[in-house]
């Protein structure tokens, strides 16, 4: 993969309430890069990488625990790392996970302070990381409902942790929300991601908005920061990555499942979305840990 910012489009789903990924490796190859979930990165025995969050940088120890918020630039490099075996946990879940007005209850409080202080990155204390350290690699073993909940207890202990440290000194012009805070642009996505497998034309949005196509078009990209068009593709990749992971169903079927009709038109967005073919993608993703969805 080049070396470059990378705008990630995860495989997680609307259906789903977070992804884990869980694997060991001798180095760092995932490019600088950014995407719209929050993610919760575990990194144990890479004494000597580099890790960069926006505009920090700075080498690592042997334990280390940080929180990203979304669309915060974010990365890991081997740099200093002697090539030992590294152990990592990523977690990604949806900024929507955690509903507005439910942050807004007393006892969310805590969380929701941390999760507007990720926007700029959170590194926790070797304290704190060592205390959760053994919950998050117990995790993948859990299913279901329980897991949902031990998620939630996990960023209650971080939020009322001590000692956590801010990583970027800005946040690279980062408004982020955590919700899409109009009932229009919710009802959209929630209809582009239950029909992202079938023909969707702007004027049929424009229709369910109940505004003209120009009007929408100016609506939308001021709300999401990106045109329908993107987003509608961004949604259909995401998809597509979960079933090259989960599935061996091939390529060609993939990209028809998930709404494009030209298997060479796929294999060039997915290039140039995700920086490598969807081949190398199922390649990445099955041969070095565990995905899990719940």
């Amino acid at each position: 993969m080049k070396s470059k910012i990378l705008r990630e489009i995860t495989p997680l789903t609307q259906s789903d309430c977070f992804t884990l990924f869980a694997r060991e490796k001798k180095v760092f190859d995932f490019p600088l890069h950014y995407h719209d979930e929050f993610e919760l990165n575990f990194i144990q025995h890479a004494r000597g990488a580099r890790r960069i969050i926006g505009d920090h940088i700075e080498e690592i120890g042997d334990l280390e625990l940080v929180l990203v918020g979304p669309n915060l630039q974010h990365g890991w490099f081997s740099d200093e790392h002697n090539g030992g075996i590294v152990r990592e946990i990523t977690i990604q879940f949806h900024r929507d996970l955690f509903d507005d007005k439910f942050l807004q209850r007393n006892q969310m409080n805590f969380i929701k302070n941390m999760f507007e202080r990720s926007l700029r990155g959170i590194l926790f204390s070797t304290e704190t990381t060592q205390q959760i350290m053994p919950r998050l690699i117990r995790l993948p073993q859990q299913q279901g409902f329980d897991s949902v909940l031990e998620l939630m207890s996990i960023l209650h202990d971080l939020s009322i942790s001590r000692n956590m440290r801010i990583l970027s000194d800005s946040t690279f012009g980062n408004t982020e929300t955590f919700s899409y805070n109009s009932r229009r642009v919710a009802r959209i996505m929630t209809y582009l991601n239950a029909n992202y497998d079938k023909n969707i034309s702007l004027g049929e949005a424009a229709r369910l908005a109940a505004m003209t196509e120009v009007a929408f078009s100016r609506f939308f990209k001021a709300k999401i920061g990106k045109t329908f068009v993107d987003t509608l593709i961004e949604i259909r990749l995401g998809h597509a990555s979960r079933l090259l992971i989960e599935t061996t169903h091939t390529v060609n079927e993939i990209a028809y499942k998930c709404g494009f009709n030209n298997i060479s038109n796929f294999n060039r967005i997915f290039k140039k979305k995700k920086d490598c073919t969807p081949k190398e993608f199922r390649l990445a993703y099955t041969s070095s840990g565990t995905r899990t969805f719940i």
